[in-house]
């Protein structure tokens, strides 16, 4: 008897499930189906599970597919379960390409190419469903968020769009979705929601194009470069009831919310003044600095810059300032934004070919918050007071490299309705920092003559 082994959360069954559990099937005589727990699937990072582990082992049951289904609950189970039950062949979809090859020396490991445009049609009925997700642009971002949609139950990337075919093709070899570089509308029609990561004077024609479409929208920074746009965008949004959803994925890390916390609970005192710095050298065709017309450091970096001052201090400032250093071709390789406030201050400093210290720090009366670099991806921070012996140390670690996972959720949260009130990045906030980019790029204009 050849004996076959796959594990899955299986959350929200659906087509896609009941596909990979029917060709594991066909591999061998004895199927074994691994259902992992809520507990385990938080250790390893799944976020939004929605269906208890007995609807999960139910819906396995019901494809009539499983000969046996375990509960997988610890690190290290595959091992101790391929060699326990005496399993030929390990399975699993071929987004986790290589992961498990280490099993290779108990047995053959099989990863199933998993089917572009799987339907969305669920095994059972319930208000949740699975969001069928359209990429716009398939760079560096879009690379490493496709690789995170894995860990957050409820939603499959199924379509990628982008006009440079070559670009879409080398995305097309390692990620098995639709792939259009012609007709916009044709990729809309696959799909629920769109994330767009294309170059950023495009963003607004799509983010556009998708609302009317009726598509909910997770746009990278910046969305647009004017104020006015930024307001249409969101009303569009609200009109044609849809999510849209800027992408700047510090405001969802749960490290960023406790920091927030932690500046408005009174431990230092009366903020003062707030500096936040995210500079780096990157490439020299990177976008951020090669891009004399739509890149350098602000626009690459500045809305997150931007963020812990307008969660803290508002978005009514009284006056703001933006200087910046040139480079080649008139690119800002540094910028420094200043924002006055009634009796408080704050700077945002980007750079880009320019290094500095990437810090964050928020300044009170009774002592101030440090989140050292890169805090845009915060994990911990330190609250210091005029004791240099006392510190308050905080950690709030999240799982994953990028943390596009947590933005992931949110979005998701939102479209399914469970994610609670707006507040970790509000419409207003976001407007802000349009209407900020818009005098940066005013400034541009003005220094480069177009």
């Amino acid at each position: 008897m050849k004996k076959v082994i796959t594990y899955g959360s299986f959350d929200l069954f659906h087509e896609g499930h009941y596909r990979i559990l029917e060709r594991a099937k066909a591999l061998g005589d004895y199927l074994i189906v691994g259902v992992t727990t809520e507990h385990f699937d938080r250790q390893r990072g799944k976020l939004n599970l929605v269906d208890s582990i007995m609807t999960r082992i139910e819906n396995v049951r019901h494809t009539g597919f499983a000969d046996e289904i375990i509960v997988e609950d610890h690190v290290g189970q595959k091992v101790e379960d391929v060699q326990k039950y005496g399993i030929d062949t390990f399975v699993l979809g071929s987004d986790w390409e290589g992961k498990f090859d280490y099993l290779k020396k108990y047995c053959n490991v099989v990863y199933l190419e998993r089917t572009p445009n799987i339907s969305s049609t669920f095994l059972r009925h319930d208000r949740m469903r699975l969001i069928k997700l359209g990429i716009v642009g398939t760079g560096r971002i879009a690379i490493r968020f496709i690789d995170e949609t894995k860990y957050v139950s409820g939603v499959e990337a199924v379509a990628a769009y982008n006009p440079d075919e070559i670009s879409l093709s080398n995305f097309a070899v390692n990620y098995p979705v639709l792939t259009f570089s012609d007709y916009f509308d044709e990729f809309l029609n696959e799909i629920d929601a769109v994330y767009i990561a294309s170059p950023n004077e495009t963003h607004a024609d799509y983010v556009r194009k998708a609302i009317l479409a009726d598509k909910h929208v997770l746009c990278e920074k910046p969305m647009t470069f004017t104020y006015d746009e930024a307001v249409e965008m969101y009303g569009l949004a609200h009109d044609h009831g849809v999510v849209l959803m800027e992408g700047i994925r510090a405001a969802y890390l749960p490290g960023f919310q406790q920091l927030l916390t932690v500046a408005t609970n009174g431990s230092i005192g009366d903020i003062c003044d707030i500096d936040a710095c995210f500079t780096r050298i990157g490439g020299k065709n990177t976008r951020e600095m090669s891009d004399v017309k739509y890149g350098g450091a602000f626009m690459e970096y500045g809305s997150y810059t931007m963020l812990p001052i307008f969660k803290l201090f508002g978005t009514e400032y009284e006056d703001i300032r933006i200087d910046s250093i040139l480079g080649e071709g008139g690119i800002d390789r540094f910028t420094r934004v200043q924002f006055l406030y009634k009796d408080r201050m704050a700077t945002s400093k980007t750079g880009a070919g320019v290094k500095s210290e990437g810090q964050l720090v928020i300044s009170g009366t009774e002592g101030y918050i440090i989140a050292q670099s890169p805090w845009w991806l915060i994990q911990s921070f330190d609250v210091r007071y005029e004791d240099p012996d006392k510190v308050d140390h905080y950690d709030s670690p999240f799982i994953g490299g990028s943390g596009f996972r947590y933005e992931i959720a949110e979005f998701l949260g939102k479209i399914n309705k469970t994610s609670g009130t707006d507040y970790k990045l509000t419409s207003q906030e976001s407007i802000a920092m349009a209407k900020v980019v818009e005098k940066f790029m005013g400034i541009r204009r003005q220094q480069q003559g177009w």
